[in-house]
Order: structure tokens, then C-alpha cells, then sequence
């Protein structure tokens, strides 16, 4: 049994901000598991987190001594077998990225701490979750890895509908609970899991590798176009592409959605679209908090990056490699800017702020649908966040 922590690398968790601002980086969903998810199945122990002070409280460590590992690391057999024979003392580098190390006092680490431990060298092959768009571009092979790890040994509710229509069904698994009624599942290309208690209505096209979490529902006639999860307790609906939703977001009505990021209690409006390719199929530039701007992602294809509790409109259209940040609230005709601010309020015609007070009660009421409560923990990171992302918010700059 290890004291597993999985640290965010201030290297790289600058580089996954607007997701980090409410999160470490270790609970990004890519595949069909979190990060966090990853390393608890393969070394059989939950996690904590290392992680920036006002996260702390929502996401805590085993002060004890401990395996730290990358947070933006996902596992695979040759990482984890380095990992387990590291003794105390010693930390895994493949050259300037620390990997994983054997701290005896957590309350002492640091990137630089684990410099003075004594090296050991991986030449291994990884991969890294260090940029917004690494999380859709990995999302495919992290679906295959993810659905091998959780159906090993483990055999499929089925499907017992008529009406529904299945391709490669031994690559298709289905969960306790899970309803499927005249659907046609294509697993050829890849796995499709579908979560415990899920939902597939009539008339869906879902192709792999695709992964619908527990609780989440893929809406009447939709068309899921492959290497997309969608993450628990969502909805998902029109035509999607090679997007990852973390988890209790809606997209549930017509509009196309590729190559793009939701994070958690957004809510995209009806026929909402997003380009992910540019007119002169040029490589997509895109927000980047540690530039300061936008930086060339070398992608031809990206879309939207959308940030935890953000909203927008009816008829909402999202130009190509578009950064929405957190909380903000977004609506009205035209294109919006290709960075939004965390709580900015409107659209193409101009921006004020989503004050705080007016943003918390949205949140209540969002997480009160599910059965949750908008506690003093929630509130308190996401005061923070508004605190942090305030200079941002050109338009409040002398008021």
C-alpha cells in the first residue's frame, strides 16, 4: 500500500489554466477516467493532492511518507513498475521533467527539493497532459487504455434492446443500470463504454472510441463522431467530434462541438456551434494565461476550451480556438473574442463582470438540480478564482 500524492508540476499547471483554476491538474478527465482515477486503479490506493493553497481544502494529502507522482502523468505499465521501485530518497527525471519521487516528509516538497535527491532516469515513453489541447488530442488512446483497465476480467451487462443496432459489439461495454433503445453503437474504429446507470435514446449514432460516464445521458438523434467522453451526470445531444466533457455539464440540444474541452456545471445553449478549423485551414492560435496571449498551438483542428460553471446562450457561436474562463456567462448574436474572461458577462457587443454575488446564486441553484450543495468550500476557491482572474476584466481597469 502506497501513500500516493500526485503533485502539480508548476511547470505545466500554469499551461492547463482555465481548467486548473478549480482544480489540480491530477483531476482533468482524459479517456474515460480522471488522471487521479489512472494511478488509484493501478497501484490500488486512492490519492491526494499537491496542490495551490486555496484548493487545499477540497483536495487534501496523507501527510505521511509518500509517493509524489507528476499530475499531468498518465500511467502506463513501465512507468508505474519505475515508480513502485523507487526507494526513499530517490525521484524519477526524464530529463527536466520531474516524474515521480520518494518523499519522506510531503509537507517538505518541492520540484526543486527533489533535485537534491538522488536521480534515477526513465527513457521510457509517456504521456504528458502539459497543454489545453493535449487533453481531446490524447483522448482516444487514453479511451482504449482507460477501457482495458476497467473491463479486464469484468463481463458486459449487454445489450438487450432489439431496435438497437451494434458493430464490434465484444469492443462495446455496458455497466449496471445502463438503458440503450434504438441506437447504433460502431466499435470498429474503437471501444465504446457506456457508464453505470447511463442513458442512449433513440436514434443516436455513437461511434468509438467513445466513453459515456455514469449518469450522463446521450439525447434523442444525436451523432457522436467519435473519440469523445462525456463525463458523469451530463447530457450530450447534436453532432460532437473528439471533445471531452469532465462531468455534470449539458450540451443536450442541436449544434456541432469539435476538437474542444468542457469542464464541470457548464451548460452549452441550443444550436450553439464551434468551429475548430479556420477558413484558410491555418494552425490555430490560442489563449495562453502564462504568455499573456496567444500562442500557435501547430493544431488544424481546435475548438472551444470552456472553464467549470460557465454558460452560454441560445444561437451562441464560438469562433475557431476559442478560452472561455470561469463562471463567465456569454450571449448574444456575433462572434465573442477568442478569450473570454473568468465571470465576464455578454458577448460580441462588449463585456461586464458576472459579479459574485449574482454568479453564486446561479451556482446554488445549478448544483441544487443534482443534489448538491454550493458549500463554503466550493465558494471559497471560486472567490479566489474571482480575486486572481480580476485583471483579466479589462473593462472594470480604473473603476
Amino acid at each position: 500500500m502506497y501513500n500516493l500524492i500526485l503533485f502539480d508540476d508548476p511547470a505545466l499547471r500554469g499551461n492547463l489554466l482555465p481548467f486548473t483554476f478549480t482544480r489540480p491538474v491530477a483531476d482533468i478527465r482524459v479517456g474515460i477516467l480522471t488522471i487521479a482515477e489512472k494511478w488509484e486503479r493501478k497501484l490500488h490506493t486512492t490519492t491526494g493532492y499537491f496542490t495551490q493553497d486555496y484548493l487545499r481544502e477540497k483536495y487534501t494529502f496523507k501527510n505521511a511518507p509518500a509517493l509524489f507522482i507528476n499530475g499531468a502523468l498518465c500511467p502506463n505499465d513501465d512507468l508505474v513498475e519505475a515508480i513502485k521501485n523507487l526507494e526513499s530518497g530517490q525521484a524519477l527525471w526524464q530529463d527536466q521533467t520531474l516524474l515521480a519521487a520518494h518523499i519522506e516528509d510531503p509537507e517538505e516538497f518541492s520540484v526543486d527539493a527533489a533535485k537534491g535527491q538522488q536521480s534515477v532516469q526513465f527513457a521510457g515513453d509517456f504521456t504528458l497532459i502539459s497543454k489545453n489541447w493535449h487533453i481531446f488530442q490524447h483522448n482516444a488512446a487514453e479511451i482504449r487504455v482507460d477501457f482495458n483497465l476497467i473491463t479486464h476480467n469484468r463481463i458486459s451487462e449487454g445489450i438487450n434492446d432489439h431496435h438497437t443496432i451494434c458493430y464490434n459489439e465484444e469492443n462495446i461495454f455496458v455497466e449496471e443500470g445502463a438503458k440503450i433503445r434504438a441506437a447504433v453503437l460502431n466499435a470498429e474504429d474503437g471501444p465504446i463504454y457506456i457508464g453505470k446507470n447511463a442513458s442512449i435514446q433513440e436514434g443516436s449514432l455513437i461511434k468509438g472510441p467513445f466513453a459515456l460516464c455514469e449518469g450522463s445521458t446521450v439525447n434523442m438523434g444525436a451523432k457522436m463522431r467519435g473519440d469523445t467522453t462525456v463525463g458523469p451526470h451530463s447530457k450530450i445531444g447534436g453532432e460532437v467530434s473528439n471533445s471531452v466533457i469532465f462531468g455534470f455539464s449539458n450540451k443536450g440540444h442541436d449544434g456541432f462541438m469539435g476538437n474542444s474541452v468542457i469542464g464541470e456545471w457548464c451548460n452549452i445553449g441550443a444550436d450553439t456551434n464551434t468551429s475548430n478549423l479556420k477558413n484558410n485551414y491555418a494552425p490555430v492560435k490560442l489563449w495562453e494565461y502564462t504568455r499573456g496571449g496567444f500562442a500557435n498551438t501547430g493544431l488544424q483542428f481546435c475548438g472551444l476550451m470552456m472553464a467549470d460553471h460557465a454558460k452560454c446562450g441560445i444561437n451562441t457561436m464560438f469562433n475557431t480556438g476559442t478560452v472561455v474562463g470561469v463562471g463567465a456567462n456569454i450571449f448574444g448574436d456575433g462572434f465573442p473574442r477568442n478569450f473570454v474572461p473568468s465571470f465576464a458577462w455578454g458577448g460580441a457587443s462588449g463585456f461586464s463582470t458576472f459579479q459574485f454575488r449574482k454568479f453564486e446564486e446561479v451556482a446554488e441553484k445549478v448544483m441544487e438540480r443534482r443534489g448538491l450543495v454550493f458549500d463554503e468550500t466550493e465558494k471559497s476557491i471560486l472567490q479566489k478564482v474571482y480575486e486572481l482572474t480580476k485583471t483579466y476584466r479589462i473593462w472594470d481597469k480604473g473603476v
